[in-house]
C-alpha cells in the first residue's frame, strides 16, 4: 500500500507552534520519516520547534526549490511507492500556495496518491478574512511584474476587475520591495478604492489595516521593509 503526502504548514515567523497548529499536526509529523521542503535547515528547525524529542538525524530530507529538475521530483515521492508517508513543508504558511510544493502534489495526485492537507496558518486567507472585502469572490495573483510599467499596468487592472466584478484582488511582494510596491499602489489607483495592508499574520508584531488609498495617501504610512505581506485591492 502507497504512503500518504501530508501538506505540513508552517508558521509564518517566529512565534509559538502551539499558537497556530492543532495537535494533531504535531502527531502525524511524530510518524513520518521522509521530509520534502525548500531549506534543510530551517525545516529541521522547524520540526524541532513542533517537537523537541524528535530524532532529526534520523529523518530524511528532499529539497525542493527552483534548482530541482524534473527528473529529481518524481524521485521524491520514491518512498510513498514503497509505503513510507511523506509530509511536504513550505518555508511559510501551506505548502503548493504560492509555493514550489504544487508540483510535487501534481505528480502525486498523478499518481494516485493519497494527499492530505493539514490545518495551519494561511496569510492569504487570514488577510482576506480580517480586510473586510468581499470573501465569496477574490482572486489570488502571487507575484506582480517587476518592470515599472507593466507593474503599474496590473495595478490599474485589477483595480478594474476589483471594481467591476466585486471582486477582491491579493497579491504579494518580495518583503524587502514592499514599500516601494506600497508607493506604486498609492501613486496608482484610484482615491475611493480599498486597500487592505496585512503584514506580520499571527506574530507580536501583526499588522493589518484597509482603508481608502485616499486616506493612505494622507496619514504616515507603516514601515513594510522585510515583513512578510499581504495586499489587498477592492
Amino acid at each position: 500500500m502507497a504512503g500518504s503526502i501530508y501538506l505540513i504548514p508552517n508558521t509564518l515567523g517566529e512565534c509559538e507552534t502551539h499558537n497556530v497548529m492543532p495537535d494533531l499536526n504535531y502527531r502525524i509529523i511524530k510518524e513520518i520519516k521522509h521530509f520534502i521542503v525548500e531549506d534543510v535547515r530551517t525545516a529541521r528547525r522547524f520540526l524541532k520547534k513542533m517537537d523537541k524529542e524528535i530524532d532529526i538525524d534520523s529523518l530524511t530530507f528532499f529539497t525542493l526549490n527552483k534548482h530541482t529538475s524534473p527528473e529529481e521530483l518524481s524521485g521524491f515521492l520514491k518512498p510513498a511507492k514503497e509505503g513510507h508517508d511523506i509530509g511536504i513543508i513550505s518555508e511559510a504558511g501551506c505548502p503548493a500556495i504560492a509555493d514550489p510544493g504544487a508540483e510535487i502534489v501534481k505528480i502525486a495526485q498523478e499518481k494516485e496518491y493519497k494527499v492530505v492537507p493539514l490545518v495551519g496558518p494561511s496569510s492569504i486567507l487570514l488577510a482576506l478574512m480580517a480586510s473586510g472585502f468581499n470573501g465569496q469572490s477574490f482572486a489570488f495573483v502571487g507575484y506582480l511584474p517587476i518592470k515599472d510599467n507593466e507593474r503599474t499596468l496590473t495595478l490599474k487592472h485589477l483595480e478594474k476587475r476589483a471594481q467591476t466584478e466585486k471582486q477582491s484582488q491579493i497579491f504579494i511582494e518580495t518583503p524587502y520591495r514592499n514599500m516601494k510596491m506600497m508607493e506604486e499602489i498609492l501613486n496608482t489607483c484610484h482615491k475611493e478604492t480599498k486597500l487592505c495592508v496585512a503584514c506580520d499574520i499571527t506574530l507580536e508584531t501583526e499588522y493589518i489595516k484597509t482603508k481608502s488609498v485616499g486616506s493612505w495617501k494622507k496619514g504616515e504610512l507603516p514601515d513594510l521593509n522585510k515583513r512578510p505581506c499581504i495586499f489587498i485591492l477592492y
